[in-house]
């Protein structure tokens, strides 16, 4: 007799990933699966992880194939727990009761599925199966804004009503089958010239804007900039970066000393190291900061947590680990989630002002621009110092200017009083 069968869905590797692609399956229905171990491999925009077991079982059916880009929450296999499985909580809908045991006598269950679970709350959506009338999901508008679909002429198959990319995309091809309109009465895109190349957009671009396009809508930048005299920063990182490569294997580079003067400030001015959301105020006693790590067709921004408790050496090996393994796509899903406050290195590519985008769920941005030898009054004479602008954007609901004012005046006067003692471990 058959036992009794879970649907496994989709886990949300990170929050800000909402969906993931199946890349390869690691068993075949049939097969045996034990809790906790690895039963497929998922590709999102940011990681390449392996997705375990939530039971112990025979996986009697596969629900999504591989190359397929399923939802977080979404079912994609069904198992036939064992006589020990224990359902993992967070690979599984949390709605309803697992049945209890059938009395004395009584036939048990042949199959017993979980309720399928609301999908995860995107930007604008409501809780549970309530749907608010045009508010939908970030994935579903940038599906409409790619098929150029009107979200309001959608109607929705999902949960409450809810709006899926499928019915987008369905809608979409109901429309292109349909008799054309009119030439007079057809839009006109741009033409496309002689020469010219299309390149489709990634789903880590798509990404990338959906986040940028919350950010700008949603919080309200300010923005600020002070020039710091960074002759103690060159001044000691000339001095020990040629025992500091012997000994760590890589260069020292000037973002760790930056980092630690944005930690440095971030302990005198905690309302910067703080999340708005709506009705309060949280202020992260954590000072986690996220880096930018830019490569060739994406930026991700992986997390130093704790990095108050860390020397600037100990900042430079964080850097060093993060970016390394963001470039071969080793990082954890948790990797990518939780910073606090983000530092941006655009300098290296050698701008000197940058207006950078707040990360959703943070109060700031700090920016190091480009160090370059300018010449700059020294006591009444012309000098020639290295110089560096540091921009500062702001959340203006969280900060307003004076106090953003404090903080990158912190940072600069941190960097001005670095001289060749300041010790690097």
């Amino acid at each position: 007799m058959a036992g009794k069968t879970t649907r496994v869905v989709m886990p949300q590797l990170g929050e800000s990933v909402h969906e993931g692609t199946i890349s390869r399956w690691l068993v075949k229905p049939g097969d045996k699966v034990v809790e906790f171990e690895p039963m497929l491999e998922v590709d999102t925009d940011k990681v390449n992880a392996e997705v375990p077991a939530p039971v112990s079982g025979i996986l009697r059916e596969i629900l999504a194939k591989e190359g397929d880009t399923v939802q977080a929450g979404a079912e994609i296999a069904v198992v036939e727990i064992g006589g020990d499985g224990k359902v993992d909580q967070q690979l599984l809908p949390t709605r309803g009761e697992v049945p209890a045991k059938p009395a004395e006598g009584q036939a048990p269950p042949t199959t017993e599925e979980a309720p399928v679970p609301s999908p995860p709350r995107g930007e604008g959506e409501g809780e549970g199966l309530k749907q608010e009338p045009h508010r939908y999901s970030p994935g579903v508008q940038m599906a409409a804004s790619d098929l150029k679909v009107d979200l309001s002429k959608v109607t929705g198959t999902g949960l409450g009503g809810r709006v899926t990319k499928k019915d987008v995309q369905d809608f979409a091809a109901k429309a292109k089958a349909a008799p054309a309109a009119p030439a007079s009465q057809a839009a006109t895109p741009a033409a496309r010239g002689e020469g010219d190349e299309v390149v489709q957009l990634t789903r880590v671009r798509r990404l990338i804007a959906e986040n940028m396009t919350r950010a700008k809508q949603t919080i309200p930048h300010a923005w600020q900039t002070q020039e710091v005299d960074m002759s103690g920063v060159v001044a000691n990182r000339n001095a020990n970066k040629a025992a500091f490569q012997k000994q760590e294997g890589f260069s020292l580079t000037y973002l760790p000393y930056v980092m630690a003067a944005a930690v440095s400030a971030l302990r005198e001015n905690p309302h910067v190291n703080a999340t708005f959301n709506e009705t309060e105020l949280i202020v992260h006693r954590d000072i986690n900061l996220g880096i930018s790590v830019g490569m060739e067709d994406t930026l991700l921004v992986p997390v130093v947590r704790r990095a108050d408790g860390l020397s600037i050496a100990g900042m430079a090996r964080a850097v060093n680990d993060l970016a390394t393994r963001a470039r071969s796509k080793q990082l954890k899903a948790d990797e990518l989630t939780g910073a606090t406050f983000t530092v941006n290195n655009s300098g290296t590519f050698g701008t000197l002002f940058s207006y950078s985008v707040i990360n959703p769920g943070q109060a700031g941005i700090l920016t190091m621009e480009a160090i370059v030898d300018r010449p700059v009054a020294v006591q009444g004479m012309i000098g020639i110092k290295p110089m560096m602008y540091a921009c500062f954007s702001f959340d203006h609901r969280v900060l307003d200017g004076l106090q953003a004012a404090r903080f990158l005046t912190a940072c600069r006067k941190w960097l001005e009083a670095v001289d060749l003692d300041t010790p690097v471990y």
